[in-house]
Parts: structure tokens; C-alpha cells; sequence
């Protein structure tokens, strides 16, 4: 049986699943969807357009599906979607999509922490933790289990990889491919995310494969282009491998550089 209180105010039209707290003062719109178990606490903002999983918890202040700050936006119906499990601190702002992508996606599991903002058609994985005042601006994507310390201040379309550490106050303007951490001014590649690999119990051995490619791609004085076709015909075809290769081939704005020092 869902817990709602009388002082808050819940649209009509919400469809609100079982077990569902919405505390005082809170602000639930029209075209809304909220989980089982879900807690909207008091002064949340729940606007339209969202789509929130089961088993979240948004703190007060948090604003879910603003209208997104983005001057080509033209009032479109576009949704901002977190999944399950996933907990919103205070004040953190998740702007729904614009007519680029229609959705912003925040994974199951994430935590956002007080006072960062997820920008318009911004995508991320599943158990990505976002730090205080962290900033992300329009059609960022996070890829799963990727860390991004307090401060951090994200360009639009950057692209950061899986497992991913970036440091606190790190500007990013460049990708950042999996399994690594970034930081420094200007940020740079500062080595393998060991504690992070190791936490989610990838294998010495696995470890030791994904810093010999990064050694070829940071330290051998080959190109990026020339590292990869290096690592292609020198490596076996596993899935980091594979992982690895593939994003820095893909990436339009460049990863970002080695440490020079």
C-alpha cells in the first residue's frame, strides 16, 4: 500500500506502482511514472516526462525531467527515465531529452550526489556514481560502473568509458576510454583504475592484459592510430580488448592524452 501524504501535491494523471512514499511537499506532474517501493521526498520535484524505476529514493530539492537547457528545445515530448534502484540526492537536477535523442537515461543502481546535474540526452550505464556539484552537459555518456569524483565538469558529447575513475575538479573535453583514470590540469590518462578492476574482482591476469595495452597506447611512442593496429595483431580477442579497441576507433573528439610530464 503506497504512503502519500495529503500535502503533497500528485497529478491525476501519475501512475504510481505499488508501495510508492511520497512525502510532504513534494510535487508529482502530469504523464509520470514512478516504481514499487520508490521514496519521493519532501520537495522533490517530480516534472513531466518522468520515468523513475522501482526502489529509488529522490532527496528533497532534486528536480527529475526539468525542462532542458538547451535553446534548440522547442517544447517536444521527451522523458527523463532512472532506473531502479537508483538513489537521487539533494538538489541534483536530470534534465529530460530534447529532439536529439527524446530521453535522457539515468541505469539502474546509480548514485547522483547533491548538487550535480545531468544535462539533456545524457545517457548512463548501470552503477555509475556521480560526485557533489558534479556537472554534465548535453549527450554525455557514462558507461557502467564509471566514477566521477566531486567537481568534475564534463563538455558535451564526451564519452567515458566503463570502470572508468576521473578525478575530483577534472575538466573533461576529451574521452575517456575504459578502464583508466583521468585527471591533472589539463586532464590526462594517469593510469590502469587497479582498486576499482580489482573491487569488481577482475583477475591479476585480466589487469595485467589491460595496463600491457595501455602501455602501447600511452607509452610506446606509436600514434593512437598505429597503437591500435599494434594491439590488434599483437593481443588475443578478448572482450577488454575488444571494449578498448573499439572506443578509441570510435571516438569523434579524441581520447584524451598521456601524462607529458
Amino acid at each position: 500500500m503506497s504512503n502519500i501524504s495529503t500535502l503533497a501535491h500528485v497529478d491525476s494523471d501519475a501512475k504510481l506502482g505499488e508501495n510508492v512514499t511520497i512525502e510532504p511537499f513534494a510535487f508529482i506532474d502530469k504523464n509520470v511514472e514512478i516504481g514499487d517501493g520508490t521514496i519521493i521526498m519532501s520537495g522533490a520535484n517530480i516534472r513531466e516526462g518522468s520515468r523513475i524505476g522501482k526502489n529509488c529514493c529522490i532527496s528533497p530539492g532534486a528536480v527529475i525531467a526539468g525542462i532542458p537547457q538547451d535553446l534548440k528545445f522547442r517544447g517536444e515530448d521527451t522523458l527523463a527515465i532512472v532506473g531502479d534502484g537508483t538513489m537521487v540526492r539533494e538538489c541534483v537536477t536530470v534534465n529530460r531529452g530534447t529532439a536529439s535523442k527524446g530521453h535522457t537515461i539515468v541505469g539502474k543502481n546509480c548514485l547522483l550526489m547533491a548538487y550535480s546535474h545531468i544535462a539533456h540526452d545524457s545517457i548512463l550505464g548501470d552503477y555509475v556514481i556521480i560526485g557533489n556539484a558534479t556537472q554534465l552537459a548535453g549527450e554525455v555518456e557514462v558507461d557502467h560502473h564509471a566514477i566521477l569524483s566531486g567537481g568534475t565538469l564534463v563538455h558535451q558529447f564526451t564519452r567515458i568509458g566503463a570502470h572508468v575513475m576521473i578525478q575530483g575538479g577534472t575538466r573533461l573535453g576529451k574521452d575517456i576510454p575504459p578502464y583508466i583514470i583521468a585527471g591533472r590540469e589539463p586532464v590526462c590518462y594517469s593510469g590502469v583504475n587497479l582498486v576499482g578492476l580489482r573491487r569488481h574482482n577482475y583477475s591479476n591476469d585480466k589487469i595485467n592484459e589491460i595496463q600491457e595495452i595501455y602501455r602501447i597506447i600511452y607509452q610506446s611512442g606509436y600514434n593512437f592510430t598505429d597503437a591500435v593496429k599494434k594491439i590488434e595483431q599483437e593481443f588475443e580477442k578478448t572482450p577488454e580488448m575488444e571494449l578498448i579497441v573499439e572506443f578509441v576507433k570510435s571516438s569523434p573528439r579524441g581520447i584524451v592524452r598521456g601524462y607529458m610530464g
